[in-house]
């Protein structure tokens, strides 16, 4: 991802690296993590990644007028949470992948239980990420709470998506969107809310919307990808999708009513961006790289 945006789009991209090495590395520090554990916590979530979720914390606080700063805690938890849905949805029960960001998925590479273990570790370190970090009780709970729902949208759409017999059905476009709403749509949007929770909060509701457009573009693209390119240069087993029978967006309109699904959702995006606040160039950038994205 990176290698195509602007350098001053980048620029959050070190310290939160640091804020991501310094919490797992604080995470149990009396001893509650086994160095086993946290060996692949490091593996699942440091060295690759887009980091998109907590890029999207970091802009949309600055957009809706806040110090991006102080809302390091939410952009790395936020990038605990998809680490970990990351390391689960790759076990052989759910999407059986053995590639991810290049290399192998943690199961390959430490074990099945040990991939299991540590996601659930990230899972609980994101909340104490955001217990301890944000000082402020009320901006804690608030934070903690869109989280959570992004968290719980994200496994219903992977319930969606895995066990479609488990819920009511949907039917063709109507199905797709709401699992792509759920699993990938529902952590961006709260990432673009708890960004917006750090400046104005008048914007919060502008960046559901966005998070809301730039959730289902993604997986568009996503999807476009999975059909176009190949494992080497996307970094992960691509034309998985297809093999498994699953719905995709070119499989359900063609690839053409994909890419023109992508720029009614870049418009809609672009939109919701002008409304978050008066600083929001990052966010359309971010918008034209997510639209035009390769991998």
């Amino acid at each position: 991802m990176t290698e195509a945006l602007p350098s001053h789009l980048l620029e959050p991209l070190d310290i939160i690296e640091q804020e991501l090495v310094s919490r797992i590395d604080d995470a149990g520090a009396g001893g509650e993590l086994s160095d086993g554990l946290r060996d692949a916590m490091r593996y699942a979530v440091l060295d690759g990644g887009k980091r998109l979720r907590p890029l999207l914390v970091w802009h949309v606080a600055a957009a809706a007028g806040g110090d991006p700063q102080t809302a390091l805690p939410a952009a790395a938890a936020t990038e605990f949470i998809h680490a970990f849905s990351l390391v689960h949805d790759d076990l052989p029960a759910l999407d059986d992948d053995d590639l991810r960001r290049g290399k192998p998925t943690l199961h390959v590479h430490a074990g099945e239980a040990m991939a299991i273990l540590a996601g659930d570790a990230l899972l609980s370190l994101a909340y104490d990420t955001l217990a301890r970090g944000v000082q402020e009780p009320a901006l804690s709970r608030d934070l903690i709470a869109d989280l959570a729902a992004g968290c719980a949208g994200m496994i219903t759409g992977q319930v969606y998506d895995t066990l479609p017999d488990a819920d009511p059905r949907e039917t063709g476009l109507t199905q797709l969107e709401r699992i792509h709403r759920h699993k990938t749509g529902a952590l961006i949007r709260a990432a673009c809310r708890m960004g917006a929770r750090f400046g104005n909060t008048a914007a919060i509701e502008h960046a559901d919307r966005f998070g809301d457009a730039i959730g289902l573009m993604f997986q568009a693209v996503d999807d476009l990808l999975d059909v176009e390119q190949h494992a080497d240069h996307a970094g992960k087993r691509t034309g998985k999708d297809a093999d498994a029978g699953k719905l995709t967006y070119p499989g359900l309109i063609g690839v053409d009513r994909t890419r023109g699904e992508i720029e009614r959702l870049r418009g809609e995006a672009h939109t919701a961006a002008d409304r978050i606040g008066p600083v929001s160039e990052s966010l359309h950038e971010l918008t034209d790289y997510l639209a035009s994205r390769d991998r």
